[in-house]
């Protein structure tokens, strides 16, 4: 039988590169799409997919990412229904800061990869979470261990800070802490100079941070870098 999946991602260009690059896979069927939080609640619920592959920054939500609203809310509405298969969600996402990992790892997803996975690399992944296995790319199999081996403490505090800010201010930050120059952050974003400095201010005013060096140290001592 094949693996029934909806896709959830907010641009139409990746949703389409993604369904051809599995429609290569005879036994993975895509069955309905999403671009935000409302609609992938909507989807999940009326079509209760084998697998949802899930993007993790979705707009249309009330929490921060928005893939973690998605994980929480959909989580409410099949356990209503016990009686129905399981519903596996694997991230899909660009990022691969370990805030985001860690996020939607503990509001119940199976998986995480990053967009630079190749097609047949992501059906297969797309397999194992339908299984019931877990899968990441390398990389951020360190991340979830790392986090979920030091206690859930740790994680919840972590998260608390991270979510003062927006998602474009967790790119700057991230950007700046790693020695970014402005006008590179800029030219990296797409974005003014002055929108560089001015996320930066609410950065360093949401975290109670004095300068670009104490926001190095601080995404350091979280291993955001």
């Amino acid at each position: 039988m094949s693996i029934r999946l909806v896709l959830v991602d907010d641009h139409a260009m990746v949703r389409s590169g993604v369904r051809t690059e599995l429609g290569a896979a005879a036994d993975i069927e895509v069955v309905g799409e999403a671009a935000d939080v409302p609609s992938a609640i909507e989807r999940v619920h009326a079509l209760r997919p084998d697998v949802v592959l899930l993007d993790v920054h979705l707009p249309g939500g009330t929490v921060r990412p928005g893939g973690k609203e998605v994980l929480q809310r959909c989580a409410e509405l099949i356990s209503a229904d016990p009686e129905q298969s399981p519903v596996r969600f694997l991230a899909l996402s660009v990022s691969d800061a370990a805030e985001d990992v860690i996020a939607v790892i503990r509001s119940g997803a199976r998986g995480y990869v990053t967009k630079t996975i190749s097609g047949p690399d992501l059906a297969a992944a797309v397999r194992r979470v339908a299984e019931g296995d877990a899968v990441f790319s390398p990389r951020l199999a360190g991340f979830v261990l790392d986090a979920f081996g030091s206690g859930a403490g740790e994680v919840a505090s972590v998260d608390d800070e991270l979510d003062r800010l927006s998602a474009r201010e967790r790119e700057v930050m991230r950007l700046i802490a790693r020695g970014y120059a402005y006008k590179e952050v800029a030219r990296e974003l797409f974005i003014s100079i002055k929108t560089v400095e001015t996320h930066v201010s609410a950065v360093l005013r949401k975290l109670q941070l004095s300068n670009r060096n104490e926001l190095t140290r601080w995404a350091a001592d979280r291993r955001l870098l």
